[in-house]
């Protein structure tokens, strides 16, 4: 056989792999090493996987990971998660599915501190369900509007994804956060457009909460201050030169402790508890790119990446066409395939045909982000729905999809308008050329 069928014989496997639910980083890594072995030989295949894992797990680009995820797990331990929703209560809860909108817009706010789409509908779950349930909200819109919020985490920055996606494609991670930042907030207030017109047309869906005075909406307004301190530290920070996104990191996840400590918020057993997550969230991305990185060395070697790219760029159809097939084939395979392992899995293939065509590389990132939030929120392997349903035992989980129907048509929308006008992903990146 020649390089490239096997090349299409590994990708083959890998699914037969994913299908058996084998975890996404252990099936790339294995059918990588078979695939480079035969190919090539079994002792390049052990040194491959050697240096490969090496790399992965002592890379300094990657310790932005660890330290962020740390950064969100003293928030929510420290109950910093609990006091944002309590602010957009306040302000948003008097709305019809006020409570649903104030909802996401603590998952926007707790995503600036997160940087995980399931970790942040873990989050809301536990704080925004029980209250929406005490209002008498219908379990299907608060269950869908938690899940299609814990999408957020992974577009608004710091997130796993984009940083990720810019150590594999060796783009700015600062300017992939700064790219997501419009987008997140376009998506946030579609969101809550959803939750106003659902509640418009079934009122019984989410009552209006008791209205809350000036005084104390205001008072609520310190709830927030946390989040924005760290915020403005770690990003400003960034962007002004003043120290690199993995210093920015530590600094984060520094300030979260100490700020957590001077309120008195931070228990022994709380920060035990956030270092005991950070390390299995962590551990699980890091396999999963040292799997990606894996895949990726079988990949190059069977040169199937570029003779896909030269294939696409050569289809007799425009390049906006061509981007179309690339957009419909992430919608689909988000549906079957976390979307971490989407992305490590896909970049190496598709990443040389987006820059082929010309395409921003960084405008691709924040597409690919957010086609892959539906993936997370659809069935049948909608990651964020399983976080929601796992957290809330009594809400079934054919509830929580029916919930997330109608934010998907809000994610659709959203494409197609920075498909559209690209712009809005690239206006402030572009403010620091």
């Amino acid at each position: 056989m020649t390089p490239l069928q096997i090349g299409l014989l590994g990708c083959a496997a890998l699914l037969v792999l994913l299908i058996s639910s084998m975890p996404v980083g252990f099936a790339m890594a294995i059918a990588g090493v078979i695939g480079f072995a035969i190919i090539v030989s079994l002792p390049a295949a052990m040194s491959m996987i050697t240096a490969d894992l090496y790399e992965t797990f002592s890379s300094y680009s990657l310790t932005v990971i660890p330290l962020f995820v740390l950064m969100g797990q003293v928030a929510f331990h420290s109950g910093m998660s609990r006091r944002l929703f309590d602010t957009a209560y306040r302000w948003l809860g008097p709305m019809p599915g006020g409570l649903a909108m104030a909802t996401i817009g603590a998952c926007a706010t707790f995503g600036a501190i997160c940087g995980s789409g399931p970790a942040t509908a873990a989050t809301m779950s536990t704080v925004a369900l029980p209250e929406m349930r005490r209002y008498k909200y219908d379990m299907e819109l608060g269950s869908g509007a938690v899940a299609a919020g814990g999408t957020l985490g992974m577009l608004i920055p710091p997130s796993v994804v984009f940083i990720v996606y810019a150590v594999m494609t060796e783009q700015s991670i600062g300017a992939l956060f700064l790219a997501g930042i419009l987008p997140g907030i376009m998506i946030a207030v579609l969101f809550c457009l959803t939750i106003y017109i659902n509640c418009r047309i079934n009122p019984h869906f989410g009552p209006a909460a008791p209205a809350s005075t000036w005084k104390e909406r205001c008072r609520s307004l310190g709830g927030v201050a946390e989040t924005l301190t760290i915020f403005i530290v770690v990003m400003g920070g960034m962007f002004k030169g003043v120290f690199t996104p993995t210093e920015a990191a530590a600094i984060g996840a520094f300030s979260s402790i100490v700020l957590a400590v001077a309120r008195g918020r931070l228990t022994f057993h709380a920060l035990i508890q956030a270092l005991r997550e950070t390390v299995r969230t962590s551990c699980m991305v890091l396999v999963i790119v040292a799997g990606a990185v894996i895949f990726g060395r079988f990949l190059a070697v069977t040169l199937l990446p570029q003779t896909l790219a030269d294939g696409l760029a050569t289809l007799p159809i425009p390049p906006w066409g061509i981007m179309g097939l690339i957009i419909l084939f992430f919608l689909v395979s988000g549906c079957f395939i976390d979307a971490l392992g989407l992305i490590l899995l896909t970049i190496p293939v598709f990443y040389p045909v987006v820059i082929m065509l010309g395409y921003d590389p960084i405008w691709f990132g924040v597409i690919i982000v957010v086609v892959t939030q539906m993936g997370v929120i659809s069935p049948p392997v909608g990651v964020c729905v399983y976080v929601v349903s796992g957290m809330e035992r009594d809400v079934p989980l054919q509830t929580v999809f029916r919930g997330a129907l109608p934010f998907l048509g809000a994610l659709i929308v959203a494409a197609i308008l920075l498909l559209a006008f690209p712009s809005i992903s690239l206006f402030l990146p572009n403010l620091l050329k």
